[in-house]
């Protein structure tokens, strides 16, 4: 058995910041990062529920309300971890916003609201979290979708913005690899989180047309993602960039 100081997959004194860390997947991604031995900074805009996650996950956790649709808000964000923290060894980008919504029904503003938050504004705190992630080689992790693997009715705003993240990690592990920046994504499958239900609210039909497709049957946990994201941002995965991963039993590889 390996032990603490020879396991690749520790993440001992390594600073992780979760975004939309305070609940879902967000907060259990932090867990796992904790079990790993990881100091994980949640981050999101409602600070009452970032305390009690924080305080959930005991000493080892900490964290920074912010809205990552305003610029200053991001810019003041990195600010606070660079003096707090002096570096960042992984930036997971796991914020967003969902709309359930007709293609031919979806608005400009709604559409241009979920690109914001999922795209505009996960780039903006990438590129300023950029020179800390450097200095140590440290790791980008962007939370994709199925979204973006296969066609989904009603959801035209967030599979754009999913679809979106595809490229960005293509382009942004082709120009930092050589920094010892590795930028990987993660695309869930169907993970019981708030969100999912709010997707599948009232459409037990969905429901049903997912459960048959995910070949392992069942929802995910929230586990089966902070798992792999441990494992991307660990020294397990030092020879792993540019890819997107999917965790969905199955759903994507067939029919």
């Amino acid at each position: 058995m390996l032990n603490k100081s020879s396991n690749p997959f520790r993440m001992d004194k390594k600073t992780v910041l979760i975004t939309g860390g305070g609940s879902g997947l967000g907060a259990g991604m932090a867990r796992c990062f904790v079990d790993a031995g990881a100091h994980v900074v949640l981050v999101g805009r409602r600070a009452e529920v970032l305390r009690e996650t924080a305080a959930a996950l005991g000493e080892s956790a900490s964290f920074i309300t912010a809205d990552l649709q305003q610029p200053e808000a991001i810019q003041g964000l990195v600010e606070v971890v660079r003096d707090r923290f002096g570096t960042l060894d992984t930036l997971i980008s796991n914020a967003g916003v969902h709309l359930k919504k007709p293609a031919a029904d979806t608005s400009w503003t709604e559409l241009e609201t979920v690109m914001r938050t999922h795209v505009t504004g996960a780039h903006e705190l990438i590129r300023l979290s950029y020179s800390l992630l450097k200095e140590d080689g440290g790791s980008v992790i962007l939370i994709c979708s199925m979204t973006a693997l296969m066609g989904m009715t009603n959801v035209i705003a967030y599979t754009a913005a999913k679809s979106a993240l595809l490229g960005m990690v293509r382009a942004y592990s082709s120009e930092w690899a050589r920094e010892g920046v590795r930028v990987n994504a993660i695309a869930p499958g169907w993970i019981e989180s708030p969100m999912l239900r709010q997707a599948l609210s009232g459409d037990p039909a969905r429901e049903q047309r997912i459960l048959q497709r995910t070949h392992l049957g069942g929802f995910g946990e929230p586990s089966d993602i902070g798992n792999t994201a441990v494992f991307l941002a660990s020294g397990a995965a030092k020879f792993i960039t540019g890819i997107t991963l999917p965790v969905d039993g199955g759903a994507s590889s067939g029919f």
